[in-house]
């Protein structure tokens, strides 16, 4: 063994979970270093500024099902790449890869459990799979969680986060906007709530259909929410637009949403708002005896 080999094996090398890497956790908004643990530990809020980062179907299921426990409702099986799309790669490509990115199937995925005891199912869009955008995959799989709503006589809630429709499906995503337009009307003939919880960001094509049909829309604080980007809107009225355009505080306060909560906040509010708009029978029957 050669001297390097010796001094090498004698250096306290850290296990890969404890590296400098991953043990501190960058602020998007203010910077601040803070350990990983304890931006996760704060439901993935920076502790500094109170900055709400995205996160994904099962942090989020996690969080908002009562002891972290759910089941998940599998997605139908859609046709893949039906347009045989190809930019700088073929459509199936980026497909896989951001499957092996997020372990995942599409962009949006369901569960049912209980919220303040109270059976629910939940729908939540990944960013991180595509930006979120919605094409066949993700509307298959918000009908299968209507249904599976009015099938259980349950509230469905949605936790939206998308750039849009999906390029590479063409007209076919475009499609999914009143195909799951008619799935709420559906849901609202049986008499069940649709809770909408808008997060960052929420743009495009889903906030011209089913992010915004909500009975009720909360939203976490500065989600970014809009159809057109700000700088496509200044280009073509030309004219500057307020600070904070487009922020959920800005359209909570010229009533386009319903409220903004904290992350901290939201599991109580939304079993708040099921108990409201959702009662159950046996209190149902309490009150007519």
């Amino acid at each position: 063994m050669s001297w390097l080999s010796r001094v090498r094996a004698g250096i306290p090398f850290l296990p890969k979970r404890q590296t400098a890497d991953n043990l501190w956790h960058k602020c998007k908004k203010c910077d601040a270093m803070v350990f990983t643990k304890e931006w996760e530990d704060n439901l993935f809020c920076c502790p500094r500024c109170d900055h709400h980062d995205r996160i994904g179907p099962k942090a989020r299921f996690a969080q908002v099902f009562d002891g972290g426990k759910y089941k998940l409702i599998a997605s139908p099986d859609v046709r893949e790449d039906p347009l045989k799309f190809r930019d700088t790669k073929r459509y199936s490509e980026r497909l896989k890869a951001a499957r092996a990115a997020t372990d995942e199937k599409d962009a949006l995925l369901n569960a049912e459990g209980l919220i303040g005891r109270r059976k629910v199912v939940v729908g939540v869009q990944d960013f991180a799979f595509m930006g979120g955008s919605m094409g066949i995959g993700v509307g298959a799989a918000f009908l299968s969680g209507v249904r599976a709503a009015i099938a259980a006589k349950v509230p469905y809630i949605l936790f939206t986060a998308a750039g849009g429709a999906r390029m590479q499906e063409g007209i076919l995503s475009l499609m999914q906007m009143p195909r799951t337009t008619v799935a709420l009307a559906q849901l609202k003939e049986a008499g069940l709530p649709y809770i909408v919880v808008l997060t960052d960001p929420t743009t495009g094509g889903v906030t011209a259909s089913y992010a915004m049909l909500g009975d009720i829309q909360l939203a976490e604080p500065d989600a970014l929410i809009g159809f057109a980007g700000q700088r496509v809107i200044e280009q073509t009225i030309r004219e500057k637009l307020p600070e904070g355009f487009q922020r959920a505080e800005y359209l909570l306060e010229h009533g386009i949403i319903d409220m903004v909560v904290r992350r901290h906040e939201l599991k109580d509010r939304l079993a708040t708002l099921v108990d409201y708009l959702a009662p159950s029978r046996s209190k149902g029957k309490k009150a007519a005896a």
